[in-house]
C-alpha cells in the first residue's frame, strides 16, 4: 500500500515538483497551498503517515500550521522545509515537537530519505507506546485480583476510559479497593507520568479541607505564617482523587463544581484567580442519590463527576475472588514476615469461603496479615484465624443436614443428569464459590471447570 504524504506550500511551482519527485517514488500525494485545506485533509482523510511543510507561508505558517495540528491531536510526522537564512527558527520548531527539517533548494534524494526516517521513528514510537501502556496495565491489575465476571466487566471499563479524561466516580463498600482501582486508572492514562494527589474528604475538618485542596494565602486563618498550595495546584497535570466525596459539606461541594465547570479556584483569603489542569477521580460508600434528595449533596456535582461510574461489587459477592486474593496476600505478608506459608489447609479453606467479610478485601488482607504472624506450620489452619471468623465457621457446620440431595423421579434419572443437578446444587449452596464446591464434591478445580463446560453450566 502506498504511503500518503500531504505537501503543504504556497508556492505551486514547489507543489508539483516535489509532488512529482515524490510519486515516482511510490508516495500517494496530496498538496495544497495553506493551512486551512491542510487541516481539511488532515480532518477528512485518514491516514496520511507524514506532512511536508514550508515553514514560511503568508498567513499561518508551518510551525502555527503544526500547532493547530497538534490542537486537534492528529498524531502525525511534520517535517518543515526552510530557507538556509531561517535555519533558528527549524531548531526552534524541533524543540516544539517537529520531527525532522529539510533545507531549500532540497536535495530531492534526501527528501525521500528524510520523509521514511520519519515515518519509521513515529511508528516504532507508537509501538513502544502500546508496550509501555501493556506493562503499566500488567503491572496495575496484577494487584487487583479477579475472575470473576463483574471483576471482568469493571477491568474492561477501565482500559476504555482510562485514556480519556472523562471524570470517574469508583462506588463500593468500605475495603473494596477503591482507591487502588483509581490509582489503575492514573497509571494508565496520559497523566500516568504526572502527580496523582489523593484526599480523603472524610479525614479532614470543613476549614482544613478546603485549605487542603484549594490552598491558602497568608494570613488566611490562625496558623497561616505563608501562602501554600493546595492539593489541585499541587496535582496541576495528572489527577486528584477525592475518596469518600460523600462526607464533604455543601460549601466545599460548590468550590468544587466550579472548579470542575470553569478550571478555576480562588485560595482561602485570596482574590487571584487561578487556573489548573487536573483529572478528577471520586470515590464513596454513600448513596449519592439518597444524600441528594435529603439535601446533602448536590445534583449538579454529581452530573459532573459521575460522568463514568464504576461500582465495586463487595467480597461476599466476588466467589472465587476470596481464596485467590487469599492466596496472594499469603504470598505477600510471608515475604514481608520471613514466613514460609504454602498455602490455606481445607478447614481455614471453608471458612474463609463461608465467611460474609462485612470490611471487604481490607478485611481479608488484615486477617491474612495475622494468620501469617500467628502460623507455626507450612499452612494457615482454622485456629490462626480470627474468632469471628472461626465462630462463623462453627455456626455453619451446624447446618450439615443441608448438603444437596437428589431425589430420583419416577421416570429415573440419567447418571449424566444426576452430575450435572448435583454439581448446579452444589455451587448454589456455595455461592457461586467454585473452589469451595470442588472441595464439596471431592474434586479438583479443574475437574470441575471441565464437568460445567461439558454440561453447560455458567462459568
Amino acid at each position: 500500500m502506498k504511503k500518503k504524504v500531504l505537501v503543504v506550500d504556497d508556492q505551486i511551482n514547489t507543489l508539483r515538483v516535489v509532488g512529482a519527485i515524490l510519486q515516482d517514488e511510490g508516495y500517494e500525494v496530496f498538496g495544497v497551498q495553506n493551512a486551512k485545506e491542510a487541516l481539511q485533509i488532515l480532518e477528512s482523510r485518514k491516514g496520511i503517515d507524514v506532512v511536508l511543510a514550508d515553514l514560511k507561508m503568508p498567513g499561518v505558517d508551518g510551525l502555527d500550521l503544526y500547532r493547530k495540528i497538534s490542537a486537534i491531536e492528529v498524531d502525525v510526522p511534520y517535517v518543515i522545509m526552510t530557507a538556509h537564512g531561517t535555519i533558528e527558527s527549524a531548531v526552534q520548531a524541533m524543540k516544539e515537537g517537529v520531527t525532522n527539517y529539510l533545507i531549500k533548494p532540497l536535495n530531492y534524494h534526501e527528501l525521500s530519505i528524510v520523509l521514511e526516517k520519519a515515518i519509521h521513528e513515529k511508528k516504532i514510537s507508537k509501538e513502544l507506546a502500546e508496550l509501555r501502556r501493556e506493562v503499566r496495565e500488567r503491572d496495575y491489575f496484577r494487584e487487583i485480583i479477579g475472575t470473576e465476571l463483574k471483576m471482568q466487566e469493571i477491568f474492561e471499563i477501565v482500559r476504555t476510559v482510562a485514556p480519556t479524561d472523562a471524570p470517574i466516580l469508583i462506588q463500593g463498600e468500605t475495603g473494596t479497593g477503591k482507591e487502588l482501582m483509581a490509582k489503575a486508572i492514573h497509571s494508565l492514562s496520559s497523566r500516568h507520568d504526572r502527580r496523582m494527589i489523593c484526599i480523603n474528604s472524610a479525614a479532614l475538618t470543613d476549614s482544613l479541607l478546603e485549605a487542603e485542596l484549594f490552598g491558602h494565602v497568608k494570613g488566611a486563618f490562625t496558623g497561616a505564617i505563608a501562602n501554600k498550595k493546595g492539593r489541585l495546584e499541587t496535582a496541576n497535570k495528572g489527577t486528584l482523587f477525592l475518596d469518600e466525596i460523600g462526607h464533604m459539606s455543601l460549601k466545599l461541594q460548590t468550590k468544587l463544581l466550579r472548579f470542575l465547570e470553569e478550571g478555576t479556584f480562588e485560595p482561602v483569603g485570596g482574590e487571584e484567580t487561578r487556573k489548573v489542569d487536573v483529572r478528577v477521580i471520586t470515590a464513596t460508600n454513600c448513596d449519592l442519590q439518597k444524600e441528594i434528595s435529603e439535601g446533602r449533596f448536590l445534583s449538579d456535582l454529581l452530573y459532573r463527576i459521575e460522568v463514568i461510574s464504576i461500582t465495586l461489587p463487595p467480597l461476599r459477592e466476588r466467589g472465587d475472588d476470596i481464596l485467590l486474593l487469599g492466596n496472594h496476600f499469603i504470598k505477600h505478608f510471608g515475604r514481608k514476615y520471613g514466613k514460609d506459608i504454602e498455602g490455606i489447609d481445607p478447614q481455614a479453606t471453608e471458612a474463609l469461603a463461608k465467611y460474609h467479610w462485612p470490611g471487604n478485601v481490607r478485611e481479608l488482607e488484615n486477617c491474612i496479615a495475622r494468620a501469617i504472624i500467628l502460623s507455626k506450620g507450612s499452612h494457615i489452619g482454622l485456629k490462626d484465624l480470627p474468632e469471628r471468623i472461626r465462630n462463623h465457621h462453627g455456626q455453619a457446620k451446624i447446618d450439615q443436614d443441608e448438603q444437596p440431595v437428589l431425589t430420583v423421579p419416577d421416570g429415573g434419572i440419567s447418571i449424566r443428569d444426576m452430575e450435572r443437578e448435583l454439581i448446579e446444587r452444589t455451587l448454589e449452596k456455595c455461592g457461586g464459590n467454585k473452589t469451595l464446591a470442588a472441595n464439596y464434591l471431592a474434586i479438583s478445580r479443574k475437574a470441575l471447570y471441565e464437568k460445567m463446560k461439558r454440561y453447560g453450566i455458567g462459568i
